[in-house]
């Protein structure tokens, strides 16, 4: 009897995945004909909002589309709200001492809507899209009207009202919010849930506490904070207020995601919160932002153009 107790518990992780073919379904023309794939550029994230539809963020024209789980178009909205430059890598050789390995490029170098860089649904329904290049953090409703805004649109800086090519957000139980400030700046900010700031923490390095890129950020149900250091290729965990907990060698991953039972998706791997591998979806697929669906579906955005989704077996 033992033995078959234990053989249970350790198939209780063993849960696998399958690659869906085709999805989101082709779009159709005026007339209700197929009329072949989404034209999707850069799809940065994906999140599920609170009717169980597909929130993806694409950096194009229309850069939010909605899709029911099936992959049938429900609309499109956000034209006007992300902005047009986009983050580029920069060559050492350019770089000043200690500076980011990060910037933006502006006008005709950049893209529409190429500012979009994560997309979360909170527990209230409420949309939040992180703009690197426009150096803010956008709540929205599920309409998509902004209610909120972290940062100043336009304009970069290292204070309590500015980001530097902010990368995403958490928004924790008691409602506080976590922004990963990110590509130019190494610290995570910590504001209320009406938007005031309370603190930060993080300085350019690769001892714990430091970041050479915060990319990716979520809470658990006790508060505790992980951050995707995506260049430094792990994971760090804190307390709310900041303190290092623990770090998990993971690679360079870029999405972390939560889920309701209180596991991670860190890139394409779930672990438990201690950091331990419990399962990987087929081919590895990377990916910068991932989601999970109300079947235990799992939705990779990918930045070549493509949203891949992975129906548990």
């Amino acid at each position: 009897m033992r033995i078959l107790v234990l053989f249970f518990a350790a198939s209780a992780f063993a849960q696998t995945y399958r690659l869906v073919p085709e999805w989101p379904l082709p779009a159709k023309s005026a007339a209700g004909a197929p009329a072949g794939p989404w034209n999707l550029i850069q799809v940065a994230g994906t999140a599920i909002d609170s009717r169980g539809h597909v929130l993806v963020l694409h950096r194009g024209a229309h850069p939010i589309l909605e899709f029911t789980e099936s992959g049938e178009f429900v609309r499109s909205w956000g034209d006007g709200l992300i902005s047009h430059g986009k983050v580029v890598a920069v060559e050492p050789r350019f770089r000043a001492p200690g500076a980011s390995g990060y910037s933006a490029v502006y006008g005709p170098a950049a893209c529409y809507a190429c500012g979009g860089h994560a997309i979360r649904v909170t527990s209230d329904g409420n949309i939040w899209v992180a703009d690197a290049p426009g150096h803010v953090v956008y709540k929205t409703t599920p309409e998509g009207k902004v209610i909120l805004t972290l940062g100043t649109k336009g304009a970069a800086g290292l204070d309590k009202t500015h980001f530097n090519l902010p990368t995403d957000l958490a928004v924790a139980p008691n409602g506080d919010i976590y922004v990963s400030d990110g590509y130019g700046n190494p610290r995570v900010v910590r504001f209320s849930a009406r938007g005031q700031y309370i603190g930060e923490w993080g300085k350019r390095g690769t001892g714990p506490g430091e970041f050479g890129l915060p990319h990716s950020i979520v809470v658990d149900r006790l508060s505790r904070v992980y951050v995707a250091d995506r260049d430094n290729r792990r994971v760090q965990v804190f307390d709310a207020a900041g303190k290092f907990l623990a770090q998990w060698d993971t690679g360079g991953v870029s999405p972390l995601l939560i889920t309701p039972d209180q596991k991670i998706w860190t890139g394409d791997t779930l672990r438990d919160l201690n950091g331990k591998a419990l399962t990987r979806l087929p081919g590895n697929p990377g990916g910068h932002g991932i989601a999970v669906g109300r079947n235990g579906a799992v939705y990779v955005a990918q930045l070549n153009g493509v949203v891949q989704k992975f129906e548990p077996n």
